[in-house]
């Protein structure tokens, strides 16, 4: 299925893996297909996308800044201690066992370490980074956009057809609320038009 996608799509999917690598994500996610169009070839989806607030730098912190931040909030701990899970103590004994700020700091296998062999010089995972369900399935939501249309091949615009079709809740965040949606499916509708 791959040799239908047109070079710009194709592009896409290599910097999405690429753009999991620089997130330290141990798969490639349906926000990680988002980078990868935002930063493709097709200079015209880049423009439609960036005038409804969608760019690379821009959702790049937003990812960054969601993998830095908090994780659990008070509502968060207030869930789990209902559940007779005390998050205070559990960083406690983590402290205790690993260090002061152990899971504030992300701490680079040791180099004598058997899992160094698979931490990248920039600080993330290296080699092979699996699609997850939903990534795969933008894959396939692509190809049904392109057929659907009648196109004999899938454009980039096809695939950001099919992240706005089955949206993860990361990309839901970014993307905006259904009417924000809506329009931008058909700027990039109204794009692949011309384009075709």
């Amino acid at each position: 299925m791959f040799e239908r996608f047109a070079k710009p799509a194709r592009t896409a999917v290599v910097l999405a893996q690429e753009e999991a690598r620089d997130l330290c994500s141990s798969s490639i996610e349906v926000e990680h297909m988002l980078l990868g169009l935002l930063a493709c070839p097709d200079g015209g989806l880049r423009e439609i996308l960036a005038a409804h607030g969608l760019t690379a730098d821009d959702v790049r912190e937003a990812l960054a800044r969601k993998r830095t931040g908090e994780p659990l909030g008070a509502e968060d701990a207030e869930a789990l201690r209902s559940i007779g899970i005390d998050l205070d103590a559990v960083r406690e004994s983590l402290e205790a066992t690993f260090g002061e700020n152990a899971l504030d700091e992300a701490a680079v296998p040791p180099e004598g370490s058997r899992w160094r062999k698979y931490w990248g010089a920039e600080g993330g995972p290296r080699g092979h980074i699996p699609f997850t369900s939903d990534s795969k399935k933008i894959v396939e939501l692509s190809l049904r956009e392109a057929l659907a249309r009648k196109d004999d091949r899938i454009e980039a615009g096809h695939m950001v057809l099919a992240v706005l079709r089955a949206p993860n809740p990361v990309t839901r965040r970014l993307l905006g609320d259904d009417d924000a949606v809506r329009t931008l499916r058909d700027a990039v509708t109204g794009y692949l038009d011309r384009a075709a």
